[in-house]
């Protein structure tokens, strides 16, 4: 690729502002492509690097140009970060364990390798001048030179290399770490490579390598050249960081565990001399950072108080790893002091034999070398300061260089690096998380920081850390992108205060220029005052001060000064001005920092805002057109002060702020001192000898003479006192006015005296005032009106207007209301609370008994201390009233102050009491009757008695259970549970007997108590068991380590401690990149574009299953396709462990395969094919995250051996006969599945091939046959003839066969009756079995949702072209949001129901469809649904009442079952489950234990009379020994199976004994094996269902059994793979004597029918093998109800397992779910509301709602729970229970007769004790106290959280959307006819949907 193509891709995006190169999938657009093929047209001709990891990051100085190494291709940048030129450089074909070059025929294990970047580093004087080293882990770590220009170009490349030529690591976890030098015109690469446990040995941990090939030795060789010998490397496993070049000596910094001490991993810097040849210089020694921080991170070179300094990140090492924590630190080493403390350790070794000055060891020899420490002469080191062949080496150094932390973090930090500005050094870091920090370093060596900037998020800063050559900017590396970042941006600040407060040690605030900058940027930073320092300690800005005047009026002009704080000073020509506020500026006379101008004309000043009697501008000091400094004057408006004051204008104006007057003729506010009538009225704040001034001298109505207090109903006159009002020369008539609920009431007003103090006295005509509100008390506003002129009235009054009947509901209250109203307690007929005067009944002197309506709580612990909260009426007048008359129980509880209301609440804290202590609340109020409550309050001794889990990790999250009794006491917000001293955060709702929470951090393990605390003075201890704090589980590794978006790939991890934890998942973190707009630049070789990203961040997550100690299985979660994966992650609790720090390489998401159709022509035409061949699947991207053991393909009901994939070709082998169709299909379908993909490709029809000639042997055998069937005939006629002659006889035996047949049922159930205790006894020691397959929430509610549905919308992905994608999902987004209007939601439901044409299984899926688009808002969902459902009784209760929610007809129905079952899943899984898995087992157990008829289904042991197996079957059980591979051994494994058993039945028995604990999807389907019989060594015979030796009578074939070959009891057999010409119709098999059987080609014969042990026809042949007579066998099946007693032996075995299964759904001795318990509180509220009150209709709409709706439906169908197969014999007995459940819940009476079906004879004694479970269930929620809305509230708010992630919502409203696109017109209508709809716009925003989805034409 060119390095100016007409096409690159630009990244140059602006953020903060950096520049960011997003290597995303449209980078690079042309992987390869070749230089004249390049063009504006091009598309991408590979694999996009999205996935690509970053590694590397160069700095080319001269240019500014940067190169970034990644796995797999090489980037090269401008300073601006547009692509330049880029390269491809893997994956290649490697294996570590094989020598370059790779041949594929010597190297078998070689693999397309992913190439790391290891090394990037710049030659400056190359042969062809300079050019980029690039090293990777390929090829065992070669380098290359490429182009600095074009790094596609290649300048150097050995095609054979050699072993001295490996450089790098060839682990991409091993670092490896180079710096380039040149010596005497030499130029040289020192390398510091890790060790790694593959590849060639010997390679020395640092080496120096030639970059010019040379005679001797090629380039990169390190032959003759100088390296670190070390013994055994992978003893020291150095961990390289840095190397760099300082001074004449080269250094590197690693860590590495000590051997000679502790064997713990510490830091040292290595040193050794550029021109040494041998390294008879290298010296280490260890770097100590205090505190712990033992291990390097990243490390720079740079200057600290203008030295030279080594700045180091470094980490807290992990338990004696290499594996750092987070918690790190930044350490800075003088080099000085380095290189000081290396020469000492040098000159030691060399003359003083290592030893210090006190004779300890300072100096030794490391890495197992044969040297010692010497005694030369002292001269040495100044002779030899770069050693010799005479002197020791490599030396490392006992005593470490100290330095303290500078700045610790609690994250760990991974890239460091140093800025100098103006003498001042500031650090820049970079952390694990994303983020960059800037800190300020101090002289004293401390840091602070000042400043952090997000970069990446969760993504590690690199620890290429780089500055550009002019030390403004940072570039930053991250996993995925670059980013370069400014290190200050002073012109951000606009404002001084703003530059100062920044506290960034880069910026200033430049005063005459009025801008933020560095201080080499302002010119004049060198005066005093023109440049201020942000980050002094004296920040402070030029400010103005002293202002005068501060306030003056709008209509004058004066001249205004200052004074100027800090003011820079100028030059003789230079000069100020003010400006104010926009108006142009004014000249300013400065002497000193006096500033002096003329403030503006009146006729400019803007007006005063509304409302507002003054005016704020800003008076600027302005030099040139540059703000100096600013401050405020104010311009009062005296007019405005009036205008804005009406009730009192006067006294607002005289009382103002500002200096205003009054004057009251011409009623007029005024600044002047003057009035036009001449009367004037001063302000308050002019001097004291000024008169008349102030308020008290405006003319004003002042004080009511008569009592404000005045009761409504009575006629009262009021008297108003005036004064002043002798300014008024004129007569004019006076009213009064009040003003009541904001109607003016006017009346009339006389003067009544005129007193000699000036007062007026006014008399209103009286009045009966009244006011609406509801309130005791009313202020009515009242002033004086003189004509039209208002009188001030002042601010005060009021006429306090009261009605005593309003809140005083009861005596106590009346009587507590404040004498001064006079209101008393009226009795009579009709009691109430009123005026004194108004009562013209008795008053009632004393008050009724306290009346006690509710108290809460009714338990309380025995020590007291609870707060009972008491509330009725009549419950004292005040506080003191009830202060000692509260008792609960007989027991004092101390009243609180502070919570009592009057007459209606009394809150006391209770007492300790004696045990068993109960009784009412008493309440006395002074010496009156006390009052009882009804409710009897208990005091209860709470009790713990274990806990569930008992361990979990330090890290805490653990969700912990304490069981006990009596958890209930006092108030649940009092309980307070601790593990030890941790609190442990209740997390679930508290029940009588369990109480759930989640468990705090812990620094060490420990085992510690479990308590809990019932208030403050009651706690309880878990006697005798203690939970264990154990180690946190640790990963070590999780393979494989990609996926498909699609998800479901199962990843096998392993470690340790992995059983601490409860619910281990693994999650994913994505970044859904909504749309890229480009837009590029025409007339330039350069095509820029503009990418802007809307992006999402969300997560899913996926439970992990099978965990033991030391392995977990995890399913990959799914993430939308094309999203970017911004981390993958396990999470345990509170331990969080990335994928990438397991392996050190991250997981990775690949496209979702392509699977093209089989036929893809017509799609929805079958293939033809040909048995014996294969299925063929084309397709693209199949191999990218998925092998081929992982694929399963099925066609029909039965697997297609997959033979073959790679990456775009499937092979499948299917099975030799046409499977059955499924899902109601008439062919069968090819059906893929990868993970939690699944690709439906079309059906397949079979070519029937022509039926073999029938041989000769069989002929004959037809003829022999047909003669002997003649003979058999005539015989009967004979027979026949002779009985009727003997039918009299006959008949007298027939008492005699009646006692037979008597004594032979009574065998018949003794032999039962022994089979059943028999069983009971296995089953118990059985069934209990391994774990239970409980189903993942998101498979649960697909088959909730969607029963019967494959390929349902939660399976799916939004199949839109990529050029609709981002416009359609943004019209689903706003469908989103009209689904969110209530308002729209239920017309949208209304208007489909209406349509003729919307079926029911429409009106299934729509509410399906719903449920998935709101899961993620349950609570609005609910609030739906409880609308809809309001709708619904309106509809029934006009119709039949009881009929409702019998069926599911509409919408809402099928919302409530979804609703049901997203609520009762966790009840499923921790409380119904277990009981129900066990009676499925318990079922198949019993079913196989006896013969099941392979073609009808019926079994011998069933509760199904229908699916009764009613012949006499004999039968025996037998064991096989089934061979087993377990890893490279076989095992025998016994397993019973009975003699009749088809193969089939024996290999699915085998299959159940052999995979007993795992799930059914996770174990081999039985067609996809062949079974095995072995005797001897040689003897191998394969059996199968149909073959050569199967029996057939005429059209009747018979499936083949144990019986039928004979194979004996204790035989052994195998499982085998089936091979592809094994199958139904055809086998070939080699008995012991070797011979070969014919193979019998074809299907079967046209009208042959197979049975297995009873024929399916009305007349069945009698088997041969039955030995009773004819007559016998005529009374079997005359009277076949003999063997309805094993209908009763099925009911007693299964009957604990049912009765448990009805327990668990039914009990009442733990609380009912919330969501029933709110549910049915719903559906009583409703029947209330509508007047029902027939209980059996409400339990009719019960049982419709919970039992019916979801229980039955969960009974029928345990594989929507369990990951299980039901077959159809299970299916028969479960049918059976869950119509007994049915019949449980009715209410009709159960009546039996003969009539009555079997079924239900069954179940008679059984049902009545059922009804009672659930009358005793529905009454138990219905007495139970209310209230659960808030606690249902909490829960939905969970839910919608914990499962929202698993709903494909996008799809969801897509497929939505398809039913508003049918019923469009309908529902716009409407929408348009609803008047509120058309308030919001309904239509029209539907319309916009439409537009966006399809480009719907609308009235838009």
């Amino acid at each position: 690729m060119p390095a100016a193509a007409p096409l690159l891709l630009p990244l140059a995006l602006w953020w903060w502002p950096p520049a960011l190169l997003l290597l995303s999938a449209s980078l690079p657009v042309a992987l390869g492509r070749s230089p004249r093929s390049a063009g504006p047209t091009d598309h991408a001709a590979s694999t996009p690097l999205h996935n690509s990891q970053l590694n590397h990051l160069l700095l080319d100085s001269s240019s500014g140009h940067i190169y970034v190494g990644a796995v797999n291709a090489l980037y090269h940048l401008s300073a601006d970060l547009q692509l330049l030129s880029w390269s491809k450089t893997g994956p290649k074909l490697d294996s570590p364990d094989c020598l370059p070059p790779i041949d594929p025929s010597y190297c078998t294990q070689a693999r397309d390798t992913d190439n790391t970047n290891k090394l990037l580093l710049l030659e400056e004087h190359g042969e062809e001048g300079r050019s980029l080293i690039v090293c990777g882990t390929v090829l065992q770590g070669i380098c290359e030179k490429r182009s600095l220009q074009n790094v596609s170009r290649v300048m150097y490349q050995t095609a054979n290399p050699v072993d001295t030529q490996y450089v790098a690591a060839n682990n991409p976890r091993v670092s490896s770490v180079g710096v380039v030098v040149e010596e005497m015109g030499v130029r040289l690469m020192l390398v510091g490579r890790g060790y790694t446990s593959k590849g060639p040995g010997g390679i020395p941990p640092i080496t120096t390598r030639r970059l010019a090939a040379q005679q001797s030795a090629p380039a990169f060789s390190h032959e003759e050249l100088g390296k670190l010998v070390v013994g055994s490397y992978s003893e020291y496993n150095n961990q390289f960081v840095k190397a760099f070049l300082h001074g004449k000596h080269v250094y590197f910094l690693f860590s590495r565990r000590d051997t000679r001490n502790t064997r713990e991993y510490r830091t040292y810097v290595s040193r050794v001399c550029v021109g040494d040849s041998s390294f008879y210089s290298y010296v280490e020694v260890p770097l100590d950072c205090s505190a712990g921080y033992n291990l390097a991170q990243a490390a720079t070179l740079g200057a600290r108080h203008d030295r030279h300094a080594l700045f180091v990140a470094m980490a807290a090492g992990q338990a004696s790893t290499p594996t750092p924590v987070p918690r790190s630190a930044l350490c800075v080493y003088d080099m000085a002091d380095l290189d000081a403390a290396i020469q000492q350790t040098q000159r030691l070794c060399y003359t003083a034999e290592g030893k210090d000055a006190g004779g300890a060891d300072a100096a030794y020899i490391e890495y197992e070398v044969s040297s010692t420490c010497l005694k030369l002469p002292q001269e040495s080191v100044s002779e030899y300061p770069c050693g010799g062949e005479h002197t020791p080496s490599p030396i490392a150094s006992v005593n470490p260089v100290y330095a303290k932390p500078a700045f610790t973090r609690a994250t760990q930090i991974t890239a460091v690096a140093v800025a100098t500005e103006a003498g001042h050094t500031i650090a820049v870091l970079g952390d694990r998380s994303g983020q960059l920090h800037k800190v300020f370093l101090h002289v004293n060596g401390t840091g602070a920081l000042y400043d952090s900037v997000e970069v990446d998020t969760d993504s590690p800063v690199n620890a290429d850390l780089l500055l550009d050559k002019t030390g403004h900017n940072v570039y930053v590396l991250t996993e995925r992108k670059v980013t370069r970042l400014p290190l200050s941006q002073c012109e951000r600040h606009l404002d001084c205060h703003s530059c100062l407060s920044v506290r960034d040690p880069y910026c200033g605030w430049c005063s005459l220029e009025g801008r933020c900058t560095r201080k080499q940027e302002c010119v004049r930073h060198m005066q005093p005052h023109h440049w201020l320092w942000s980050y002094g300690w004296d920040r402070q800005c030029v400010s103005i001060q002293s202002l005068v005047p501060a306030i003056q009026s709008r209509y004058e002009q004066t001249q205004v000064s200052f004074t100027v704080l800090l003011l820079p000073a100028l030059s003789q020509n230079e000069s100020l001005s003010c400006a104010f506020g926009t108006l142009p500026a004014r000249p300013a006379v400065a002497v000193e920092n006096r500033i002096t101008c003329q403030s503006p004309p009146p006729q400019l000043l803007p007006p005063s805002p509304w409302g507002s009697d003054h005016m704020t501008l800003k008076v600027a000091l302005m030099f040139g057109k540059v703000t100096i400094s600013h401050t405020n004057i104010t311009f009062f408006d005296c007019n405005a002060v009036g205008r804005l004051n009406a009730t009192s204008p006067c006294m607002a104006c005289v009382s103002s702020a500002w200096p205003c007057h009054w004057c009251p003729r011409d009623e007029l506010c005024t600044h002047n001192g003057s009035c036009p009538q001449q009367h004037i009225i001063y302000n308050s704040r002019e001097p004291h000898g000024v008169t008349p001034r102030g308020a008290d001298s405006c003319p004003c109505v002042w004080a009511l003479e008569s009592s404000p207090l005045i009761p409504v109903g009575l006629d009262t006159q009021l008297s108003l006192q005036g004064r002043n009002l002798d300014i008024f020369e004129d007569q004019e008539d006076y009213q009064c006015v009040v003003v009541i609920e904001g109607l003016e009431l006017l009346l009339a007003a006389t003067l009544v005296r005129r007193g000699e103090t000036g007062t007026h006295v006014f008399k209103c005509a009286s009045h009966q005032f009244r006011y609406r509100v509801k309130q005791l008390e009313y202020l009515a506003p009242v002033y004086l009106q003189r004509g039209s002129q208002r009188i001030d009235s002042a601010p005060h009054l009021r006429l306090q207007l009261y009605d005593c009947s309003v809140g005083q509901s009861d005596c106590s209250q009346c009587r507590a209301v404040s004498d001064q109203y006079g209101c008393v307690w009226c009795g009579g007929d009709v009691p109430g609370c009123v005026f004194n005067q108004s009562c013209f009944r008795a008053i009632s002197d004393a008050c009724p008994p306290p009346l006690i309506t509710q108290v809460h709580p009714l338990t309380g612990p025995l020590e007291g201390g609870t707060q009972l909260t008491v509330l009725g009426s009549n419950l004292g007048q005040r506080f003191r009233d009830i202060q000692e008359g509260v008792t609960v129980a007989g027991v004092t509880c101390r009243p609180l102050a502070q919570a009592y209301r009057i007459s209606t609440q009394i809150v006391c804290e209770l007492q300790p009491a004696p045990p068993l202590t109960r009784g009412p609340v008493v309440v006395m109020v002074g010496g009156s009757e006390p009052g009882y409550s009804k409710h009897t309050f208990t005091y209860q001794n709470p009790q713990l008695t274990h806990i569930s889990p008992s361990k979990g990790p330090m890290a805490g999250g653990t969700r912990l259970t304490v069981y006990g009794s009596q958890l209930l006491t006092g108030l649940s917000t009092d309980l307070q549970a601790f593990v030890g001293s941790q609190p442990c955060r209740i997390v679930d709702p508290v029940t009588d007997t369990q109480l759930v929470c989640r468990t705090s951090y812990s620094n060490q393990t420990t085992e510690v108590s479990v308590s809990v605390l019932f208030g403050l003075k009651a706690k309880r201890i878990v006697g005798d068991v203690v939970f264990h704090y154990m180690e946190d589980p640790v990963i070590k590794d999780a393979t494989p380590a990609e996926s498909f978006y699609g998800g479901g790939r199962n990843i096998t991890v392993s470690g340790q401690n992995l059983d601490v934890v409860q619910q281990p998942m693994m999650a994913v973190l994505f970044e859904v990149v909504g749309s890229v707009a480009v837009r590029q630049r025409r007339f330039s070789h350069v095509s820029a574009r503009n990418i802007l990203l809307n992006s999402t961040m969300a997560t899913r997550k996926a439970l992990c299953g099978s965990v033991s100690s030391t392995q977990m299985i995890c399913p990959s979660p799914s993430a939308p396709q094309g999203s970017r994966v911004v981390r993958v992650w396990f999470e345990m609790d509170n331990v969080h462990v990335d994928f990438e720090r397991i392996r050190d390489v991250p997981f990775t998401y690949q496209p979702d395969p392509e699977l093209y159709p089989l036929n893809r022509e017509d799609q929805h035409s079958p293939i033809r094919f040909k048995p014996g061949g294969v299925l063929a699947v084309e397709g693209k991207g199949m191999t990218l995250a998925m092998s081929r053991e992982e694929v399963v393909a099925r066609l029909g009901d039965q697997e297609c051996d997959v033979k073959t994939l790679d990456d775009t070709h499937l092979y499948c082998e299917p099975p030799v006969e046409q499977p059955l169709g499924v899902d109601h299909a008439d062919l069968p379908i090819l059906k893929v599945l990868m993970g939690g993909l699944e690709f439906t490709l079309g059906s397949v029809q079979y070519d029937s091939g022509s039926h073999s000639p029938v041989p000769l042997e069989a002929q004959v055998g037809l003829a022999a046959g047909a003669a002997v069937v003649v003979l058999v005939v005539l015989v009967i006629i004979l027979m026949y003839r002779r009985k009727s002659k003997q039918a009299m006889r006959d008949y007298k035996k027939v008492l005699v066969q009646l006692e037979t047949l008597e004594i032979n049922v009574g065998d018949q159930c003794r032999k039962e009756f022994t089979d059943l205790m028999t069983e009971m006894m296995d089953l118990s020691s059985d069934v209990g079995g391994p774990g239970i397959p409980f189903l993942d929430y998101r498979t649960y509610a697909e088959r909730i949702f969607f029963p019967g549905q494959r390929g349902a919308p939660l399976s799916q992905n939004l199949d839109l072209p990529e050029s609709r994608r981002q416009t359609v999902e943004q019209g689903l987004a706003q469908l989103n949001n009209l689904l969110n209007n209530r308002l729209f939601l239920t017309r949208f439901i209304h208007t489909l129901e209406e349509q003729q044409n919307f079926s029911q299984r429409d009106r299934g899926y729509v509410a399906s469809l719903l449920t998935m688009t709101l899961h993620d808002k349950l609570q609005y969902f609910t609030d739906v649904m409880k609308t809809l459902l309001g709708d619904l009784v309106q509809q029934y209760v006009a119709k039949n009442p009881k009929l409702m929610l019998r069926r599911t007809e509409t919408v809402v129905e099928k919302m409530l079952t979804n609703w049901m079952s997203i609520c009762l899943y966790s009840f499923l899984k921790e409380v119904a489950g277990e009981p129900l898995y066990m009676l499925f087992r318990a079922i198949k157990y019993q079913v196989d234990k006896g013969p099941v008829d392979a073609v009808t289904g019926k079994a011998k042991r069933t509760l199904n009379d229908s699916h009764l197996l009613r012949e006499d079957i004999d039968y025996c059980s037998m064991t096989l020994t089934v061979l087993v591979k377990s890893g490279v051994e076989v095992q025998p494994c016994p397993v019973k199976v009975l003699d009749t058993d088809t193969i089939t039945q024996v290999k699915d028995k085998i299959l159940d004994q052999i995979y007993k604990g795992a799930p059914f999807s996770q174990r081999p389907s039985a067609d996809s094996l062949d079974l095995e019989w072995r005797s001897g060594q040689a003897g191998h015979l394969t059996l199968s269902d149909d073959d050569v030796t199967a029996i057939a009578q005429g059209h009747w074939k018979r499936l083949n059994t144990l019986q039928h070959y004979k194979v004996p009891d204790g035989a052994t057999v195998a499982l085998i793979p089936r091979s592809q010409s094994s199958g139904i119709t055809g086998v070939n098999q080699i008995y012991q004597t070797g011979e070969k059987t014919p193979m019998l080609e074809g299907e079967e014969e046209e009208g042959v029918r197979l049975w297995h042990l009873v024929k399916s026809s009305e007349d069945p042949e009698i088997p041969k093998h039955r030995k009773s007579s004819m007559r016998e066998r005529e009374r079997a099946k005359a009277i076949p109800e003999i063997y309805l007693t094993r209908l009763l032996s099925m009911k007693g075995t299964l009957q604990k397992f049912v009765d448990d299964v009805f327990v668990a759904i039914l009990s009442t001795k733990r609380p009912a779910p919330i969501a029933v318990r709110f549910f049915f509180d719903f559906l009583d509220d409703m029947a209330e509301k509508h007047g029902i009150d027939d209980p059996e209709t409400v339990h009719i709409w019960k049982t419709n709602s919970l039992p019916l709706r979801f229980w039955v439906n969960i009974l029928k169908n345990p594989q929507f729970v369990f990951d299980v197969q039901v077959t159809d014999s299970v299916d028969a007995v479960l049918s059976v229970i869950a119509q007994t459940f049915i019949d449980s819940c009715t209410t009709s009476e159960h009546k039996v007769g003969r009539d009555s079906p079997v079924n239900k004879l069954l179940y008679a004694r059984e049902i009545p004790r059922y009804k009672q479970l659930v009358e005793r269930y529905y009454s138990d929620i219905h007495s139970a106290a209310s209230g659960c809305y808030q606690e249902m509230n909490s829960m939905l708010t969970e839910l919608s959280g914990s499962f929202a992630s698993e709903m494909n919502s996008l799809v969801a409203l897509h497929e939505l959307y398809k039913y508003i696109n049918k019923y469009y017109d309908q529902i716009i209508m409407a929408l348009e006819e609803d008047a509120a709809g058309q308030k919001m716009q309904l239509a029209y925003r539907l319309q916009q949907v439409a537009a966006l989805v399809e480009n719907k034409v609308t009235d838009l």
